[in-house]
C-alpha cells in the first residue's frame, strides 16, 4: 500500500473510530489470582494498520497521535465495562499527551462515572520510551490524576530517557520492568541482578513491580525466586479482544493458577498460620493477656507499620513477670523494648528448601523456632521450625512413594490425581500413551540391565521434548509412559521423541543385530522367531470436558489408543478417535 493510501486508511480509522481494544491479563504471582488487564489497541482486521506499531507510528508522523490515543482510551474503557472484566484496567498514556491541548481534563472521569467504574481500578501507564516533560505541567497533571483516585504506573522501565530519575520524580504506585530484562532472565546473571535491584527499590518505596514479556516457564520461575510479585506475558495469557470467552485463555488461567498453587505448596507460604500480633508502642501487659488467651502460642510478632521487627516469646515474658515486682514494674513498658530480632523473616514465595538452608546455616546457639512470613515486607503469618520439618518430610515421602524408581518420574497415583483434577476443572487436554514394541524379546536376549537402559532412554527423550511446567509426564511401570498435553503441541513433541528414539536405540544393539535388523527370541507361544528392532508406539486421545467421569475411564481409552498405535508397527504416533474407535491420522510412521 502506498504512503498516500496508508494515510487515507489512518484518517478513515479515526473518522469511523475503527479501533478494537485487546486485553492482556496481569497476574499476582504469589496467589495466581488475576490482578488486572492492560488495554492494547488494534486497527481493522486485514488492514496494514492492524498492527499497533504501524498504527501509532503513522499517527505520530501525521500529528494524530493524541487523537488516536484518546480514542483508544475511550474504546478500552467502554469494552472493559461491557465485558465486566475483573481487576484493574491499565491504560497507556504517552507523556506528551499530558501537556497537549487535546488532553481534556475530566474526560476519562466522565466516562468512568457514566459506566460506573471506580477510579481506583484505573491505572495510567506512562511510557518511559517517550521523553517526559520536566516543565512542571506534566507533573501537575499526574498529581491531578492521583487526586482523582487513579493509580500511576511507569511502563517499560529500563529503556528510554529517564530511568530511575523518572521513578524518583513521579513516585508511581506501580512500575513495569521492560521485557528486555525479562527475556532469558533465568540464564543471564546480569539481568537477574538488575531485576533483583528493581524489586528491592520497589519494596522500600512500597511500589508494586510488574514484570512484562514473560514468555517461558523458566523465566516465570526465576522471577518468582527474585521476588517479583506480579507479571504478564504470553506464558500467562496473550492479548485478546474477548478474554472471558477465549477457550485458550481460560486454559491458560487454569494452568497458571495450578502452577501457582503448586508453587505455594512448595513454598514457605504453606506454613503460614494466623497468629495475633502487636504493634510497636503497645504495652507488655497486652502481650501477657494475649498469651493467656492463646496457650498454644509461644511467640507474638511485633509489627511497625505492618512490617515485622521481631517477636516477644512467652518464656522471656514469663521470666520477667515472675521476678519480684516484675509485673508491676514492666507491664506498662513498650513491647518493642523487649522484642528479640533473631526470628527468621522470609518472603512468602521462598521455597521450603531455601528456608531450611537458611535455618541450618544459623549458629546452633541462636537457632530459633519462629518463621515470620511476609509479602512485600508486610506481615501475613507465622510458621514454625517443626512445621517446616514436617512439610519437607511429607513432600519427600510423597515424591519417593509415588515416583518410579528407575526414572524418578511420577507414577500412577500422581497421574490419576492430575487427570481427575483436570476433569474437575473441565479442561480440554490430550493424553498420550507411550509403549515399546518387541520389548520382551529384547529383554530376554540382551538382559534386564539393557532393558532398563532403554526404558531410561525413553524417559529422558520425553523429558527433553516435553516441557514439564506446562504438561505432565508419568512413568506408570515397565516400558509404559503416559503424558498429558495441555495444548496442540503434542504432535510436534511426539515426532521429536520418535525421531531421536530411532537414532538412539541403535546404540543398544550389537553391529550384528543392527545388520540383521532385530533379534531371534521366543515369542509368547514359546516358539523361536525373528523380532524387529525396538520401536516406540504412541497412542493419543483428545479428551474434551465432561467426556469422561474419572481417571479409570481415561485409562481404558488411552489403552485402546496404545493398542491401535502398536498395530501400525514401527515408530508410530497416531490420534485415536474415542467415539468412532478408529484411527484418524498418523503423525509419523517409519
Amino acid at each position: 500500500m502506498h504512503k498516500l493510501d496508508v494515510n487515507k486508511e489512518l484518517f478513515r480509522i479515526l473518522a469511523n473510530e475503527a479501533i478494537t481494544p485487546y486485553f492482556q491479563p496481569i497476574y499476582d504471582l504469589n496467589s495466581g489470582e488475576l490482578y488486572g488487564h492492560e488495554a492494547l489497541s488494534r486497527g481493522p482486521e486485514g488492514s496494514d494498520l492492524h498492527s499497533p506499531l504501524m498504527l501509532f507510528k503513522l499517527a505520530e508522523e501525521n500529528h494524530k497521535l493524541h487523537q488516536l490515543e484518546l480514542l483508544c482510551r475511550e474504546k478500552a474503557i467502554i469494552r472493559f465495562a461491557e465485558l465486566k472484566l475483573p481487576g484493574k484496567l491499565f491504560l497507556n498514556v504517552s507523556a506528551s499527551l499530558l501537556s497537549s491541548p487535546e488532553h481534556q481534563k475530566g474526560m476519562t472521569l466522565a466516562i468512568l462515572q457514566r459506566l460506573n467504574i471506580a477510579q481506583h481500578n484505573i491505572v495510567m501507564e506512562l511510557s518511559e520510551q517517550h521523553k517526559f516533560e520536566h516543565d512542571g505541567l506534566s507533573q501537575a497533571t499526574i498529581e491531578h490524576y492521583r487526586q482523582m483516585g487513579f493509580k500511576v504506573a511507569i511502563d517499560d522501565l529500563g529503556v528510554g530517557y529517564s530511568g530511575l530519575q523518572l521513578w524518583s520524580e513521579i513516585q508511581p504506585e506501580i512500575v513495569k520492568i521492560d521485557k528486555h530484562f525479562i527475556q532469558d532472565v533465568d540464564q543471564d546473571p546480569v539481568k537477574k541482578e538488575f531485576v533483583r535491584a528493581m524489586v528491592a527499590i520497589g519494596n522500600r518505596l512500597n511500589c508494586d513491580i510488574i514484570a512484562e514479556g514473560i514468555e517461558t516457564q523458566e523465566e516465570l520461575n526465576q522471577l518468582i525466586k527474585l521476588g517479583v510479585k506480579k507479571g504478564q506475558g504470553y506464558v500467562l495469557g496473550r492479548p485478546t479482544p474477548n478474554p472471558v470467552e477465549t477457550e485458550s485463555d481460560i486454559l491458560n488461567v487454569t494452568l497458571s493458577r495450578r502452577r501457582f498453587q503448586k508453587h505455594v505448596r512448595d513454598s514457605v507460604m504453606s506454613l503460614s498460620k494466623k497468629v495475633p500480633t502487636l504493634e510497636a508502642g503497645e504495652e507488655l501487659k497486652t502481650a501477657s493477656q494475649l498469651f493467656s488467651q492463646s496457650p498454644e502460642i509461644m511467640a507474638i510478632p511485633i509489627l511497625k507499620d505492618s512490617k515485622p521487627i521481631g517477636v516477644i516469646r512467652r518464656s522471656q515474658l514469663h521470666e520477667l513477670f515472675s521476678t519480684p515486682y516484675g509485673r508491676a514494674l514492666y507491664e506498662h513498658t513498650d513491647v518493642s523494648q523487649m522484642l528479640t530480632q533473631d526470628a527468621l523473616i522470609v518472603e512468602s514465595h521462598i521455597s521450603l528448601s531455601t528456608v531450611s538452608l537458611q535455618l541450618t546455616n544459623q549458629d546452633a546457639t541462636s537457632l530459633n523456632n519462629e518463621i515470620i512470613i511476609t509479602q512485600q515486607g508486610k506481615y501475613i503469618g507465622m510458621g514454625s521450625l517443626k512445621d517446616l520439618l514436617k512439610q519437607i518430610t511429607e513432600l519427600k515421602i510423597q515424591n519417593a512413594t509415588y515416583s518410579n524408581p528407575l526414572t524418578l518420574l511420577p507414577g500412577n497415583v500422581p497421574l490419576n490425581r492430575e487427570i481427575d483434577e483436570r476433569m474437575q476443572t473441565s479442561q480440554n487436554f490430550f493424553i498420550a500413551y507411550f509403549d515399546l514394541n518387541h520389548f520382551k524379546p529384547f529383554n530376554d536376549v540382551c538382559g534386564y540391565a539393557a532393558g532398563d537402559e532403554v526404558i531410561k532412554l525413553v524417559g529422558k527423550l520425553i523429558e527433553k521434548h516435553v516441557n514439564q511446567a506446562q504438561h505432565f509426564i508419568s512413568h506408570i511401570g515397565g516400558d509404559d509412559f503416559v503424558v498429558i498435553f495441555s495444548d496442540q503441541s503434542w504432535q510436534a513433541r511426539c515426532d521429536k521423541v520418535l525421531t531421536d528414539f530411532a537414532l538412539g536405540i541403535q546404540q543398544h544393539y550389537s553391529d550384528e543385530q543392527l545388520k540383521a535388523g532385530g533379534v531371534d527370541a521366543l515369542d509368547r507361544n514359546g516358539e523361536m522367531r525373528f523380532h524387529s528392532l525396538l520401536s516406540l508406539a504412541i497412542g493419543v486421545v483428545h479428551l474434551l470436558p465432561n467426556q469422561c467421569q474419572n481417571h479409570l475411564q481415561v485409562a481404558e481409552i488411552a489403552a485402546q489408543a496404545k493398542k491401535a498405535a502398536k498395530k501400525q508397527g514401527g515408530n508410530t504416533c497416531l490420534l485415536f478417535d474415542m467415539n468412532k474407535r478408529q484411527e484418524l491420522s498418523s503423525a509419523l510412521c517409519c
